[in-house]
């Protein structure tokens, strides 16, 4: 290997690391650190006050009924706590429970031999049920509703459909993407959840809850400097604190304070406001190079060397909750506030998304 390629290899390792520091999913080995810091009941669970209320009604009214729940979705953006909840459903009813994804799914008799052996008043936690395959989609809704499936025994004339009962149980579905569930599915649940991101304080508590747990000294200042980087997301706080703790015993005396937070998240490249390298890129691109927008995601993702499904579903996300960046039928475009963090001048002829009623074209052809 010669020096400029071991050198692109430990540029793109670097990024690489960098990405996965903010990055809302979890990978490999860090699952097996998540379930030591995950809350156990809904009490130890920090914010998300409304679902946890309605969520509490819910289990304390089947127990005193000693039904099986409703069957619960919760949806919302990856790393909010959804598989910690199912958990946590399963512990408060003293239910077993069973996890499965939606992916893993692909065929009717996937889903059969998983209701087939589920006990009474079990939890099943279907991570991802967006990502079910319509036949086992349809099975599910006979299986929710009426706890019986239909097994289909044979092909062609001479197939022959078997009810199987199966005992009254509790589904828990996980979706990033709830729009992509089909009504009937949405409608058999008796209790939809929303989870929305944390606010900086809220964050702060389960940093400094996670640090008591990992044996962290950490100070005040320490906790909500990673909590304001957090991008609202309790997995992406864990996951910081983690890093500034290494930094702290490789480089400091092992206290987390401010100014040893700062340092270790610059060296990682995670600004003050959450961004990482590919989203300043995005926006220094954006600027810097085509004045701010409009501009075509396809061209925005060339520009900054990356897949536009990356841009698009990786940096953009945040940078829009954030007010960094528009979405405008025109295309992206830089707000004021996306300027004012790259220390930059707006620009009088900046566009942000009211186009004179003659004005329909950018040199950047805007959605390619």
């Amino acid at each position: 290997m010669t020096r400029d390629e071991q050198a692109l290899e430990e540029a793109e390792a670097g990024y690489r690391e960098s990405r996965a520091l903010v990055a809302a999913e979890a990978e490999g080995d860090e699952r097996a650190v998540e379930s030591a810091l995950r809350p156990r009941t809904l009490q130890e669970v920090v914010g998300q006050e409304r679902v946890r209320e309605q969520l509490s009604l819910v289990l304390q009214a089947a127990l005193a009924r000693e039904r099986a729940p409703d069957h619960v979705l919760l949806s919302g953006p990856p790393g909010l706590g959804k598989t910690t909840l199912a958990m946590i459903i399963a512990a408060e009813m003293s239910s077993p429970l069973r996890l499965t994804s939606g992916p893993a799914i692909t065929h009717a008799g996937d889903l059969a031999a998983i209701l087939s052996g589920l006990n009474e008043d079990d939890v099943l936690f279907v991570d991802e049920i967006h990502r079910m395959s319509r036949p086992a989609e349809e099975m599910l809704y006979l299986a929710m509703e009426d706890f019986r499936v239909d097994v289909v025994v044979g092909k062609g004339p001479g197939a022959t459909a078997i009810p199987l009962e199966i005992p009254p149980f509790t589904l828990v579905g996980a979706t990033t993407r709830a729009g992509l569930l089909p009504g009937p599915l949405r409608d058999r649940f008796g209790f939809t959840a929303h989870l929305e991101f944390y606010e900086p304080g809220d964050l702060e508590l389960i940093v400094r809850r996670s640090a008591g747990l990992l044996g962290v000294a950490l100070t005040d200042a320490g906790a909500a400097e990673i909590a304001s980087r957090s991008r609202g997301t309790p997995r992406i706080a864990n996951r910081l604190l983690r890093r500034v703790r290494d930094y702290a015993q490789v480089r400091s005396d092992g206290v987390v304070t401010l100014e040893v937070a700062h340092r270790a998240l610059d060296l990682y490249e995670v600004d003050q406001s959450g961004l990482d390298r590919l989203d300043r890129a995005v926006l220094d691109v954006l600027c810097r190079r085509f004045g701010g927008g409009p501009v075509g995601v396809s061209t925005l993702a060339v520009a900054v060397g990356e897949e536009r499904e990356t841009v698009e579903e990786v940096a953009e996300p945040f940078l829009v909750r954030s007010g960094l960046l528009a979405r405008t039928p025109r295309g992206r475009v830089a707000t004021a506030a996306a300027w004012a963090h790259l220390g930059l001048q707006v620009p009088p002829d900046a566009y942000f998304g009211v186009a004179a009623a003659d004005d329909d074209q950018t040199l950047f052809d805007a959605e390619e």
